[in-house]
């Protein structure tokens, strides 16, 4: 004799009893769990600004000025430095630091006549539209006109 499956009640304490031979009820909610969770409010990004910035860049060249300060403290030893004629004693830290600080200027320079021979041809040029505008302007005749 084979025994059919008997369906088993879906849910929670499904098939059991409470003491009294009762099925047991299911716990009543309250408002606060039935009312819908609130969204999460969208994240604020904030922009960059040229302060911050500034303050990163500030925090960067305070670490590099610290090593800077560390390379020459441990690099004190004198020695003797010629320069066209001109002969000196400089801590060595001291005079690699300022050979670097005239490398850095060299560069400096460069670059701004590079940059004030842009800004000329660029000046040029906007010059050279402003006349082709002027002109074609001109070409079409008044505003409102007909002919």
């Amino acid at each position: 004799m084979t025994a059919e499956p008997q369906p088993t009640p879906a849910g929670p304490g499904a098939g059991e009893l409470t003491s009294d031979g009762q099925p047991p009820v299911p716990p009543l909610t309250t408002p606060e769990q039935t009312a819908p969770q609130p969204t999460a409010l969208p994240q604020h990004r904030i922009k960059r600004t040229r302060i911050s910035g500034l303050w990163v860049s500030v925090g960067f060249f305070a670490v590099v000025l610290l090593l800077l300060l560390i390379f020459i403290l441990q690099n004190g030893t004198k020695v003797d430095i010629s320069y066209m004629g001109a002969h000196g004693h400089l801590p060595l830290g001291v005079a690699l630091l300022l050979s670097a600080v005239c490398g850095v200027l060299l560069v400096v320079l460069a670059g701004a006549a590079r940059i004030s021979q842009l800004r000329a041809v660029a000046r040029r040029h906007r010059r050279a539209d402003a006349k082709r505008v002027t002109a074609a302007q001109a070409a079409e005749g008044p505003v409102g006109s007909t002919r």
